[in-house]
């Protein structure tokens, strides 16, 4: 299991920090410290969403830069146990949690409080010696069907995300995008274009299928999915989330028709041979950067449909404030803008040099969620 005895050296070179010489250290070494290998806990002698393969795993989510396969235990949010499965391998050690549910860990108490991020999501709350931290991983506050909603968590140290922490990231009303998404589809269909619509595998290509099927008819069209989508679309469906019905693209015969199919699929796909099967096409590509006109052009897209996986600026904001930290470290994404706008309003912060990717896709070719 998780649980490990409290007299194993500290492991990643860390050094660690015992009950004698607390008062000659912060709370800062004594909580979490960054190594080569992750944010670790020396206390509990654990990392949180570590880069490299440990002992001892506490896991905000499934996605590969926060997931990494090779520990020999995780620990993780039960809703997300089956995603992190695909992720590291069916055969790991995972010890899985409700939210909520607290658990000591040597002399830390560890409990996991939904993220809102993609299907499983999770904040990692770490008490000790009467300080409280938390690891918000990635997250986002507007509403999601496929996964609970962001929780508040209070704490003295808030270790948060800032992947669009810049004050133009501003996300519209959900209802708009998806709108303008059926009307896309729909021109296309009146044009004889396939609408391929490239969304990230996981959490992202889900949370679209959820958002279009309510008062969906079969008069809209078919959906068909790239394989990848497909994979974590069937971990989704297998966990009780309802989603808008799609076939297997590969699956569809030779004959099939494509011009009134909307087709999704990672950012990936764009450009290679796969995309050759349907036809005259129209692309479309859904993510929080395509807020930015320049991004969508980049990309050789048609259209750019602006929804994220990720908190934006008042998101980013408002998780801070509502956490009570006096304390901040901003691990990834526009960093010195977070750190600056807290510092101005008497908030202690710091960037930290992290190996997440923000919104990565498998290409690199922006920061882009991580992608399988």
């Amino acid at each position: 299991m998780f649980r490990a005895p409290h007299s194993q050296p500290a492991a990643g070179g860390a050094r660690r920090v015992s009950r004698l010489d607390r008062r000659a250290v912060t709370y800062t070494e004594i909580i979490l410290q960054l190594t080569d290998k992750g944010l670790y806990c020396a206390d509990g002698d654990f990392y949180v969403d570590p880069w490299r393969p440990v002992d001892r795993a506490a896991i905000t989510h499934a996605h590969s830069d926060h997931a990494c396969p090779g520990s020999r235990a995780y620990l993780a949010a039960q809703p997300g146990e089956a995603l992190l499965r695909a992720r590291v391998g069916g055969e790991a050690t995972i010890q899985a949690l409700d939210y909520g549910e607290r658990v000591r860990l040597n002399g830390v108490h560890v409990s996991l409080h939904p993220a809102g991020h993609i299907l499983g999501s999770a904040q990692v709350r770490l008490e000790s010696g009467g300080e409280v931290w938390v690891v918000s991983g990635d997250y986002k506050l507007e509403p999601d069907p496929t996964c609970a909603a962001f929780e508040p968590v209070a704490c003295n140290t808030f270790v948060t995300e800032s992947t669009f922490g810049l004050p133009i990231y501003r996300w519209p009303p959900e209802a708009e995008v998806f709108a303008e998404i059926r009307s896309w589809w729909a021109a296309n269909q009146r044009a004889g274009k396939a609408s391929v619509l490239f969304a990230y595998s996981l959490g992202k290509a889900q949370r679209v299928l959820a958002g279009l099927l309510p008062g969906m008819d079969p008069a809209d069209g078919p959906i068909y999915t790239h394989g990848s989508v497909e994979n974590f679309c069937r971990l989704y469906r297998q966990a009780g989330i309802p989603l808008a019905p799609t076939t297997h693209a590969g699956a569809a015969p030779a004959a099939t028709g494509w011009s009134r199919a909307l087709i999704l699929a990672p950012p990936s796909a764009n450009g290679t041979q796969w995309l050759r099967r349907f036809g005259p096409l129209s692309t479309g590509f859904v993510s929080g950067w395509m807020r930015i006109r320049g991004a969508r052009r980049r990309r050789s897209l048609d259209r750019g449909f602006v929804l994220s996986d990720h908190a934006d600026w008042p998101g980013i904001l408002s998780a801070i404030r509502t956490s009570g930290a006096s304390r901040v470290w901003v691990t990834h994404g526009y960093r010195a803008p977070v750190v600056e706008w807290l510092k101005q309003q008497g908030i202690e912060a710091q960037a930290v040099e992290t190996r997440f990717e923000s919104e990565q896709d498998e290409t690199g070719a922006e920061p882009a969620e991580a992608e399988p």
